[in-house]
C-alpha cells in the first residue's frame, strides 16, 4: 500500500508540475483525436443523413457491413494502415508512417463506423418526425439534410463527444502506426504502455489519471446535455 502512495503521490506531482514531457503527450493525443473527430464528423454526419433520406438498393445490407465495422479490432486496422502507408505500400511515397497524420488516418477509420451508426438512428427518428412537413413544402434533398442535421444538433453533439471517447481510448491502431516516438507521436494511451513496460509507473499513472480526468469531463458534458434536453421535453 505504502508503494502504491507513493507512486500515486508522485504521479499527482507529475500533473501539477506540468512537466514538458507530459505536456507534449498531451497536446499531442488532444491534436490527433480532435482532427480525428472533426474529419469523420464532417463526412460520417451528412453520409448518414444521406442514407436516412434516400431509398437504394442494398441499403440494409450497407448497413449492416457499417455497423459489422464497429468489432473491427484496432489492431487489425493499425496493420492494413501500416502495410498500405509502408515503403512498399501503395502510399509509402508520402512518407506517412509514424506520423500523427497515419495516427489521425487509424482514428478516422475507427471512429467513422461509430459516428455514421449513432447518426444514423438519430436521423431515422428525425426524419420521421419531419418528413411529412419536409415533403409538403416540396425540399430539395440537399435541404432536407441540412433540416434534420440543425433539429438533431445536441444529440449529434452527444454522438460526437462519445466518438472523442473512443478516439481518446484508442492504443492498439495508433501504436503501430505511429511508432510511439517522443515527442513526435507519443499519446497518453500509448505512453501509458511504454511507460508501464519501462517501470515508470509513475509516470504511466499520471497519463491515466489525466485520460480519466478528460473522460471525466466528457462524461459530465454529456450529463449536463441529457438533464436538459429531459427537462425540455418535460
Amino acid at each position: 500500500m505504502s508503494d502504491f502512495s507513493e507512486i500515486l503521490i508522485k504521479s499527482i506531482k507529475i500533473i501539477l508540475d506540468l512537466q514538458g514531457n507530459y505536456i507534449d503527450i498531451i497536446i499531442i493525443s488532444l491534436h490527433v483525436s480532435l482532427t480525428a473527430i472533426l474529419i469523420s464528423s464532417i463526412i460520417c454526419i451528412p453520409l448518414a443523413t444521406i442514407i436516412t433520406i434516400n431509398n437504394f438498393y442494398l441499403k440494409n445490407v450497407l448497413m449492416i457491413f457499417i455497423n459489422s465495422l464497429l468489432a473491427l479490432p484496432p489492431v487489425v486496422v493499425g496493420l492494413i494502415i501500416y502495410i498500405l502507408l509502408s515503403r512498399f505500400g501503395i502510399f509509402g511515397e508520402y512518407n506517412l508512417l509514424y506520423t500523427i497524420s497515419a495516427m489521425i488516418i487509424a482514428q478516422v477509420i475507427l471512429i467513422s463506423p461509430i459516428l455514421i451508426s449513432l447518426t444514423k438512428e438519430t436521423m431515422d427518428d428525425c426524419y420521421k418526425k419531419y418528413k411529412d412537413y419536409l415533403v409538403s413544402v416540396h425540399s430539395t434533398g440537399y435541404r432536407k439534410l441540412i433540416t434534420l442535421i440543425w433539429e438533431s444538433k445536441i444529440n449529434l453533439f452527444i454522438h460526437i463527444l462519445v466518438a472523442l471517447g473512443r478516439a481518446l481510448s484508442e492504443v492498439g491502431a495508433i501504436l503501430i502506426v505511429g511508432g510511439n516516438i517522443e515527442n513526435v507521436t507519443r499519446t497518453m494511451t500509448t505512453g501509458i504502455v511504454l511507460e508501464t513496460s519501462k517501470g515508470e509507473l509513475s509516470i504511466a499513472l499520471s497519463l491515466g489519471l489525466t485520460l480519466l480526468l478528460i473522460s471525466l469531463f466528457i462524461n459530465i458534458i454529456l450529463y449536463m446535455i441529457k438533464k436538459r434536453i429531459t427537462i425540455n421535453y418535460a
